[in-house]
């Protein structure tokens, strides 16, 4: 039993435990929470360099070795996610510090929050298809409870579209594990792998790789059934909105690039070339062009969530190693730049009271470090360099050149001039406009918590920097991990060792 790959599902368990004992106790709540981040993002960064440095890693629960027992297994992709996870959940505890009311709290924010990142971590390690389906919906559970705290009537608009949707997904995705099981006669992935590596393409085989195909595509915000998000995301307290913007589509994704990278393989010209690239360039375009026609800041931010989704997509559909290294690199770019632009926007809110690009304006004048902090997100965002988004986007649009998809390449490039539009909108409207005589008031210089507002903001800011500016080792371990998923012969001896 390796500590080393269990210690992040742990870590927020445990915080959530510790902060319904704390129920009454909201300042421990908020310092367990802080403290439960910094742990997390430090057993993350230990993991990564643990597998870079010693290859995959497998732990088995108690004395049942694969495939008969419950394994948990950390590869690059899934070290990577838990590192990113970790930043977020640091992020938006201090960020919730400043910002999440005491009625919020005492319904039990903390509690449902670390029970969500439990569900998000575990689903990036376990090693089993049905576990993926349980940590699936402990998310779902925690993530359900948070979208609709303090009860709002246009949060329970959007928490019925959500969680129908939702639903649905779980349903197929277990209909899928049970059709899985009756043709394999197993549930361990690496195991799965063998058995379907040798079947014959069969119509069974395609129809459950399908059903997988639309369960996560729902979960992921994928076309055509994205529509929840949209109209959920802009409901909840900022730093929900950000939390979920930032990891819980990338967990679908992460399922996708999972399962169609290792277990169905048997048809790429079809479930890749075919069904998965048309699926990522119509959600890109769906995405941007309702992006466009937005003009409250939330709702446009949850629209370019669906449309980034497509170039994590078509990075999949692809199938070489440059588009899966671009489709890696383009997930952690962007958990960290969607999940800073939501935080930035609750900032925004705090100055003016509102989301509405219309009642805000003045910003570059009265806050000129959040108009800064703005635009480095925004412009990764859009694919300028030399940020991480340049880097990430051309990748992508390179690897799709080298494959020849050249509508796929126009759709992405023409998707990237349409997100500039929207980011240049949004600064336009509210930082570089005259506030309108009807605006509330500036009130955000006098605010006691802006110093906790700004200092996640300005560490995604650096990370975002960071990436940008040292591309070169993070389009490096993109690329070994893209070299991870396409030889799944290792990952395979690694779980079952000589027991195949």
């Amino acid at each position: 039993m390796k500590a080393e790959v269990i210690i992040p599902i742990l870590i927020p368990m445990l915080a959530g435990a510790l902060t319904l004992t704390c129920w009454r106790w909201r300042l421990v709540q908020r310092w367990i929470s802080v403290l439960a981040g910094t742990g997390l993002l430090a057993a993350g960064l230990y993991l990564l360099t643990q597998v870079q440095s010693r290859g995959i890693l497998v732990s088995t629960m108690g004395a049942w070795p694969a495939p008969y027992g419950i394994t948990l297994v950390a590869d690059l992709l899934s070290a990577i996610m838990v590192v990113v996870t970790g930043v977020i959940a640091l992020a938006v505890a201090v960020y919730s510090l400043a910002t999440m009311s005491r009625n919020h709290e005492a319904f039990g924010y903390y509690p449902l929050l670390h029970l969500m990142l439990a569900g998000v971590v575990g689903a990036f390690l376990t090693g089993d298809i049905f576990n993926l389906y349980v940590w699936f919906e402990i998310m779902l559970i925690a993530s359900f409870g948070l979208l609709i705290l303090g009860g709002e009537r246009s949060q329970m608009e959007g928490a019925l579209k959500y969680v129908t949707l939702n639903l649905i997904s779980s349903a197929m995705f277990l209909t899928a594990v049970g059709l899985l099981y009756g043709y394999a006669g197993t549930l361990n992935m690496a195991d799965l792998a063998v058995k379907l590596n040798g079947a014959e393409t069969s119509g069974l085989v395609t129809v459950i790789a399908m059903l997988f195909l639309v369960a996560f595509g729902i979960k992921a915000a994928a076309f055509p059934l994205f529509f929840w998000l949209p109209a959920s995301y802009h409901t909840p307290p900022v730093a929900i909105s950000a939390v979920f913007a930032g990891l819980l589509t990338k967990v679908g994704v992460y399922a996708l690039y999972r399962v169609f990278s290792l277990i169905f393989v048997q048809d790429v010209a079809f479930t890749h070339h075919t069904v998965l690239m048309w699926m990522g360039i119509f959600t890109m375009l769906t995405g941007v062009l309702g992006a466009a026609a937005q003009f409250e800041v939330r709702r446009i931010l949850s629209f370019h969530i669906v449309s980034q989704i497509g170039y994590m997509l078509v990075g999949l559909a692809l199938f070489t190693p440059l588009a899966i290294a671009g489709g890696v690199f383009y997930i952690f770019h962007h958990i960290i730049v969607k999940t800073n632009l939501f935080l930035i926007s609750g900032v925004m809110y705090r100055y003016h009271g509102s989301y509405d690009l219309a009642k805000l304006g003045g910003l570059y004048r009265s806050a000129p470090w959040l108009a800064v902090l703005f635009l480095i997100p925004a412009m990764s965002l859009a694919g300028l360099p030399p940020l991480s988004g340049f880097f990430a986007k051309y990748t992508v649009i390179k690897a799709g050149v080298l494959a020849e998809s050249w509508f796929m390449v126009a759709i992405a490039l023409i998707v990237g001039l349409l997100t500039l539009y929207s980011m240049i909108k949004i600064w336009a409207e509210a930082f570089w406009k005259a506030l309108p005589e009807d605006a509330k008031p500036l009130r955000g210089g006098a605010d006691p918590h802006r110093y906790l507002l700004y200092l996640p903001v300005l560490g995604l800011a650096l990370i975002t920097l960071t990436i940008g500016f040292g591309a070169e080792w993070f389009v490096q371990l993109a690329t070994d991990t893209a070299a991870q998923l396409l030889a799944p012969e290792n990952y395979i001896e690694a779980v079952l060792g000589g027991s195949q």
